[in-house]
Formats: C-alpha cells, structure tokens, sequence
C-alpha cells in the first residue's frame, strides 16, 4: 500500500504531463507546439500553456513574442501563487534579452530576484543575467553589483568572469581584466569569446604578441562566428 501511494504522489498531474508533452514537441516540432499550447491556452491551460507558448515561441527564436508568453505565464503564476512565477520571469528575461530588449529584461529579472524565491546557483544565475542587462543599457557601476553577486553564487559559469573582465577593461582595471578573464578561460579554454576578450586585454597591456596569439586562436576555434570574425578584424589591425 505504501509503494502504492508513493507512485501515485509521484505521477504527474495531467496538467503536468500535458506541458511535458508539449516541451517534447517545442523540440522536435515548433511549430506544431504552438499550434498545441495555443489551443491548450484557449481552453484553459493557464500557467503552464502559456509557458509552453514561449518555449516554442523560443526553439523558433522568435524572441518577442516568447518574451511576452513567459510574462503572461509569470503574472498568472503570481495571481494564482503557485509557486512557479519566479523561474518564469527568468525565462521572460531571458528571452526579452535574446530580443535585444535589455529594459524589459531588467525589469522581468527584477521580479525573478525580488520574490526571495530563487536561492544557489539559479540566483546566481539571475544576477548575472540583471548584469547582462544592466550592462546593456549603459549602467556598468549598477551592472558590476550585481556581476559581484553572481561571482559568488555561480564562480564555475565562465559567462560571468568573462562579462567581468569586460567591463573591467572598459573601466580600464586592467589588472582585474586579466585576472578574471584566465578564470573565464580556465573554465572555458575553447570558447571563441574568451580568446577574443584576452587579446583585447593584452593589446591595452602592451603585449601585442599575447594578443596576436588570442585573436588567431579565437579565429581558429569558429572562423564564421561573432567572435571568430571581431578577431579577425582586431588582428588585422595589430602592428
């Protein structure tokens, strides 16, 4: 009888295993996930269709409109305080700065910090997407409390040391750039953006031989990507 109870508090409600169902299909079929959540939505689906609609808005990056389906999910989730409002903001920041909207996302990781809900990592995590935002939106010194935040909570994501090591060559620390961008790459030696970022530092410290050798490595990692291409127009620039 125990094992019986245990199963059954365990099973998914059908709410539950409707919004699996549609997860799996956002993956191997966008559209035909919205077309699901849509019509989930419309007879009722609250929360969790909406949040599904942004999930398939999102595989198709059609970044807006998923922006503004995670905010719908979230205010319904805290009208109906069901516990799930928090994440879904993060979701909504996520998506408004994938949009390009960094005021919008601020505001969205705002209410995913503020509700005392998220604690650890995914904290930390929203600290560092704030950061993003803020950083976005021209406020380096508000950006850098919030980046000092996520550095504690989540040291292991290379996103934030990198992040940190930019703003701190803008703010021209370059002592504190090179000390957080050999942690970025410590965790992430292959990423393009790292490479990228330690020529910057290097050629601002006058060792135009460390940033050659960055740039080509950042070349060489992805040619054809943003940060493979700004090498090659750095390093085309270097003496």
């Amino acid at each position: 009888m125990f094992l019986i109870l245990l199963a059954a508090a365990a099973a998914p409600s059908p709410q539950e295993a409707r919004f699996e169902t549609c997860l799996a299909l956002s993956d191997a079929n966008p559209a035909a996930a919205l077309t699901e959540a849509s019509a989930w939505r419309s007879t009722g689906g609250g929360v969790l269709a909406r949040q599904c609609e942004g999930l398939a808005y999102a595989a198709q990056k059609r970044w807006a409109p998923a922006a503004t389906a995670f905010e719908q999910a979230a205010r319904e989730a805290e009208r109906d305080r069901d516990g799930r409002a928090a994440r879904i903001w993060v979701q909504a920041g996520n998506a408004a700065l994938a949009a390009g909207d960094a005021a919008k996302a601020r505001g969205f990781l705002e209410s995913a910090i503020v509700s005392g809900v998220l604690k650890g990592e995914e904290l930390g995590e929203a600290y560092l997407d704030r950061a993003r935002a803020t950083a976005m939106l021209g406020q380096t010194k508000i950006a850098r409390g919030d980046l000092d935040q996520a550095l504690k909570l989540v040291p292991a994501d290379p996103l934030g040391w990198l992040l940190s090591a930019t703003m701190a060559r803008r703010d021209g620390d370059l002592a504190r750039a090179a000390k957080d961008i050999e942690e970025a790459a410590r965790r992430a030696p292959d990423e393009p953006g790292v490479m990228l970022e330690a020529g910057n530092i290097a050629v601002l410290s006058g060792s135009n031989a460390a940033a050659r050798a960055a740039w080509e490595a950042a070349i060489k990692a992805a040619p054809a990507s943003p940060a493979g291409k700004a090498a090659a127009e750095q390093l085309a620039r270097l003496p």
